[in-house]
């Protein structure tokens, strides 16, 4: 999505938006902290995961399949990924 022209999703709450891509632990966590690590400095390509997810990257030097696999990057509006990077990055509860 670094082209210039943002690619469009239609999304069950919010409609037709811009489309966003997060790893599955992200959509799976609700309230539970994961971490949210984002992969892009440009504001218009949201793209992010989670700290394991980001371990895994490291461990494995970069996107091999099995990254991939356990990723499940699935994608959501623009929305939903400011309101699931809001739920990650804000303190946790302790």
């Amino acid at each position: 999505m670094t082209d210039g022209s943002a690619q469009v999703v239609k999304c069950g709450t919010h409609g037709q938006r811009i489309a966003a891509v997060v790893c599955v632990h992200l959509l799976e966590a609700g309230e539970r902290h994961v971490g949210f690590v984002e992969n892009s400095s440009d504001p218009a390509d949201l793209q992010a995961w989670c700290e394991a997810c980001e371990a895994l990257f490291l461990e494995q030097d970069g996107m091999t399949a099995s990254f991939r696999e356990f990723t499940g990057m699935s994608v959501v509006c623009d929305f939903c990924y400011a309101a699931i990077k809001a739920r990650q990055t804000a303190a946790p509860d302790r």
